[in-house]
């Protein structure tokens, strides 16, 4: 049997992973109740997966990072403790993140893998291009976009589903949070 796997991200509005300018973190947004929640998801056994892009962001991120920035929200702190498996044919072990391994191949090979073997479900926090390779594939089994209230147009960074085949969502979950983010969990499946 396979587990689940979660393409977890961040979205503004228009469909941008980050901003430029002065925008930061969370886009400025953040409450306690996304907190609070974004903490309980993570706090449930899982395996992270992420490509040698998202790996190299969060650990420069933490590296750089003092104890009060909100790079180290709990959330963030107990995605790092989870076990981790970066997809990358660059990176080398050892890694800065307590529990993770490097493996090389294809992320298609890699995921379709993990999901036969892993004994826990398997989420991935950013990592884009890697993400819509696994959803090409049909690997991903829910997509959840936190939206933040806001419109990136002139500062927009990684625009999440540039380049991605067309897919139907099925909305199986949704919830406000903090009174203007909207979390929406999706089932993805290829446009026919």
């Amino acid at each position: 049997m396979t587990v689940a796997y979660t393409f977890d991200i961040f979205s503004s509005l228009d469909g941008y992973g980050a901003a430029g300018g002065d925008w930061t973190g969370y886009w400025g947004k953040q409450g306690p109740e996304l907190l609070d929640h974004r903490l309980a998801l993570y706090a449930e056994e899982q395996r992270m997966v992420l490509g040698a892009h998202t790996y190299r962001a969060f650990a420069d991120m933490l590296a750089s990072s003092t104890a009060d920035s909100d790079v180290r929200d709990p959330w963030v702190t107990r995605m790092r403790s989870l076990p981790a498996t970066v997809v990358s044919t660059t990176l080398e072990e050892p890694l800065d993140w307590p529990d993770a391994q490097v493996v090389s191949g294809d992320a298609v090979d890699v995921v379709a893998r993990l999901k036969e073997e892993s004994p826990v479900p398997l989420r991935s926090h950013g990592s884009l291009s890697m993400n819509r390779a696994l959803m090409a594939a049909g690997l991903v089994d829910r997509v959840q976009v936190t939206l933040f209230p806001v419109i990136t147009g002139r500062t927009g960074l990684e625009p999440i589903f540039r380049g991605a085949a067309d897919f139907d969502l099925e909305l199986i979950e949704q919830r406000t949070l903090d009174g203007s983010i909207q979390e929406l969990v999706y089932r993805p499946a290829l446009h026919a």
